[in-house]
């Protein structure tokens, strides 16, 4: 059995030929079908939706997202696994996936390290077909609901020192000048959480010959220490909308920082809240 949160491409072609694997792509309809790992099922969904963290907003994405996995064929005995284009091309939307999966409670969770380009980099096949699952009961179990965080648990963290509170964002949003990765004013307020530290999501990654690829665990945990994170640290993560945060959850949790959550509504429902705080100071940056 597969236990990491990360699969290889010649470990998914073992695996699929091995037991019950129900294989997920995030991408667009029209990437999908242009070619496809053979057998999987598409759900854009994962990257598309935007939640909110009240208790009808959470209440919305579990039942969703419970339906859609059910729907592909998701019961419990299946493992599943996600992928996109390639680790940075949809902004960390399969480990979103994985995300919503884990925090789901499901139990047999991956995501293919280098996604459909590492894939087609050795030599295994594509298809154009369509494959039609059978619809499973998904079994959604509670145990994992910590793993997200409301905007309220976000506010009470901000004057916790013993939480850190992780900004992903590409620099751009970091230092105040642009509100998104949508338009820099998609959203009505740019700037960053009060107290938060920033480790922008590339640095979790480093080329590879078919794209960006996960950093050792030595490599993550030194980037980790950048901003006073360990092993033993509370970390609290977001970004604009959950993906690429969920790309440095499987990060940090790769390198065994044992306490990550996440804040998935991340900037585009903080911002567009007048009453909760931000530091709106516009940062100077430059590249190293």
């Amino acid at each position: 059995m597969i236990n990491d949160a990360l699969i290889s491409p010649s470990d998914l072609k073992i695996l699929m030929e091995s037991e019950p694997v129900v294989v997920i792509d995030t991408r667009s309809p029209e990437a999908f079908a242009e070619g496809h790992i053979p057998n999987a099922i598409n759900i854009h969904d994962i990257f598309t939706f935007l939640a909110t963290s009240s208790e009808q907003g959470i209440e919305e994405l579990r039942e969703k997202f419970a339906g859609i996995f059910g729907a592909a064929g998701l019961s419990g005995m299946e493992h599943a696994v996600m992928y996109e284009e390639s680790m940075n091309t949809g902004f960390g939307q399969s480990c979103r996936g994985y995300f919503l999966l884990k925090y789901l409670g499901y139990p047999k969770a991956s995501v293919l390290h280098g996604g459909y380009q590492a894939w087609l980099e050795v030599g295994l096949e594509s298809s154009t077909d369509v494959f039609v699952p059978d619809i499973k009961i998904f079994p959604v179990d509670e145990a994992a609901k910590s793993l997200m965080l409301s905007k309220d648990d976000m506010c009470a963290a901000l004057d916790d020192d013993d939480i850190v509170k992780l900004d992903v964002r590409d620099v751009d949003e970091w230092v105040g000048t642009s509100s998104s990765p949508y338009g820099v004013d998609f959203c009505p307020r740019k700037g960053r959480l009060p107290n938060a530290v920033w480790i922008e999501w590339y640095r979790m990654m480093k080329p590879g010959s078919s794209g960006p690829l996960f950093k050792s665990k030595a490599e993550i945990q030194a980037e980790c220490a950048s901003v006073g994170i360990n092993s033993e640290s509370t970390v609290y993560l977001y970004c604009f909308k959950g993906a690429r945060a969920s790309n440095t959850f499987v990060a940090l949790k790769e390198a065994g920082v044992k306490d990550v959550r996440m804040y998935f509504g991340s900037w585009n429902e903080w911002s567009r809240d007048p009453d909760l705080p931000i530091d709106d100071t516009v940062l100077s940056w430059k590249a190293a």
